[in-house]
């Protein structure tokens, strides 16, 4: 197997996530702003992850509208939706520009609404928490931040990989829908597949450059001031997610005070998308409701 096919499949799919601006947040505007206890706007942002879009969290909207909440799910630029075009589009993106569609987005919606972010929209989440805007911060299979090293094999290859292709980070990097199958949509029903990788594009190189080697990075893009989030964080993955390994999740959940952390038996890392997605969803809305 070379180095970039590995990389196409495993990277592809793994971490990355967020958020489009105003032009591209149709659904940043779909659901009126609901009032739950306390007086506060029952918003929740939906940040997507690598080569994704708001549509992967379409069972969890269905839960929570049903629940009475706003769900906001946009699309990153060149995701999604936005997809066509980005291997243009992603070139030069980082983990800072991502971010910074997450903040336009949210600027438009109530303050301190609750952010849920899968793989490294659950990073980014994380840095948005930081600067105090979010109530409530839900972590998918998340993905490292800056100060957390791989801890499973697939981890390890996954960086070896990137390093087995010439400057990557001026790269965009395009998915592979066998390795996929194998790293990312292993716990998705086989007839559901490649429906599912249909719906991913490419992603950007220099994003993976930054969570991948942050130890390398001037810019420290994939950094995270833990000790800044103030709100409750419940941190939740799958037993068999072969690209954000259990231990690595309960890293990132380990800094915060009296966060929860729940393993998922039998999921992986595109739990969203998974058989049993709407039960997970229902639960976070009981913790969020608690």
């Amino acid at each position: 197997m070379i180095r970039r096919a590995f990389l196409q499949g495993a990277a592809a799919l793994a971490v990355l996530s967020s958020v489009a601006g105003a032009s591209r947040a149709g659904d940043a505007t779909k659901a009126q702003p609901r009032m739950g206890q306390g007086g506060m706007a029952k918003d929740i942002v939906m940040l997507h992850g690598a080569s994704a879009g708001g549509w992967c969290f379409d069972t969890f909207r269905d839960v929570f509208e049903g629940k009475g909440w706003a769900v906001h799910s946009p699309d990153l630029i060149g995701h999604g939706r936005d997809k066509e075009g980005a291997d243009r589009k992603l070139v030069g993106m980082g983990l800072a520009d991502y971010r910074a569609e997450f903040a336009s987005v949210l600027g438009k919606l109530p303050p301190q609404p609750v952010l849920l972010g899968h793989s490294m929209g659950a990073l980014l989440a994380q840095q948005l928490a930081a600067s105090g805007l979010a109530r409530a911060l839900i972590l998918v299979s998340p993905a490292p931040r800056a100060g957390i090293l791989p801890s499973s094999d697939s981890e390890k290859d996954l960086s070896q990989s990137l390093m087995g292709i010439a400057s990557f980070w001026k790269t965009v990097i395009d998915p592979d829908f066998d390795l996929a199958c194998f790293y990312s949509l292993n716990r998705v029903p086989k007839d559901e597949q490649r429906g599912v990788f249909d719906k991913f594009g490419p992603e950007s190189g220099l994003a993976y450059f930054e969570m991948f080697f942050w130890m390398l990075d001037e810019m420290k893009a994939a950094a995270v001031e833990t000790g800044a989030v103030r709100c409750p964080v419940l941190c939740l993955s799958g037993t068999d997610d072969k690209l954000v390994s259990l231990p690595t999740a309960r890293a990132t959940a380990l800094p915060y005070r009296d966060a929860q952390f729940w393993e998922e038996a039998g999921h992986g890392h595109m739990l969203p998308v998974e058989p049993g997605a709407d039960g997970i969803a229902r639960r976070i809305a009981a913790w969020l409701e608690a």
